[in-house]
């Protein structure tokens, strides 16, 4: 679909075109709706932004646990998104080792015990190696900085997935 297209959509057309760009939380495209039309993916990404950003904290935090844990249960039981499970297969979650996927178990235990939410980072972005040393260090942040960051981590995972589907 173009940004054309979309600038012409009804609001559920739009909402199943691009709802899916933030994890489970088709409101955030429904919102976005009413500020087309976009130039460009980028105004379209920054509308959406902002309709997080603005949204209530206890919004920005539901849509922070929508996301599955990395490389966990739900992954295992082959019931992620498919956008979450191309994501997390970019990175090789998908392959892990006992030792590893013990490893993130441990961590994605201990980060919720800390946060009450799910890790959140740009997959896409990043290697198993890469995301471990993150999960580990970002364990140890204040919930304030962590909730900042996974919310940028957010935007980024959401601009990625409109790439794919939205043409210029």
């Amino acid at each position: 679909m173009t940004v054309s297209e979309l600038n012409r959509a009804g609001r559920d057309d739009f909402c199943n075109a691009v709802g899916f760009a933030f994890e489970n939380s088709p409101w955030i495209a429904a919102e976005a709706w009413q500020k087309r039309p976009f130039a460009s993916v980028d105004d379209l990404h920054a509308a959406m932004v902002a309709v997080v950003e603005q949204a209530p904290r206890e919004k920005r935090i539901e849509l922070i646990a929508a996301h599955p844990d990395l490389a966990g249960r739900v992954a295992r039981e082959g019931r992620l998104t498919a956008a979450s499970f191309d994501e997390q297969s970019s990175a090789g979650l998908d392959r892990l080792s006992k030792e590893e996927l013990v490893r993130f178990e441990r961590l994605n235990q201990s980060y919720r015990a800390r946060f009450s939410l799910p890790f959140v980072i740009c997959a896409r972005e990043n290697t198993k190696e890469s995301i471990l040393a993150a999960l580990e260090s970002r364990t140890q942040s204040d919930r304030a900085t962590e909730i900042s960051t996974a919310l940028r981590e957010i935007a980024k995972i959401a601009r990625l997935r409109l790439s794919d589907v939205v043409e210029e």
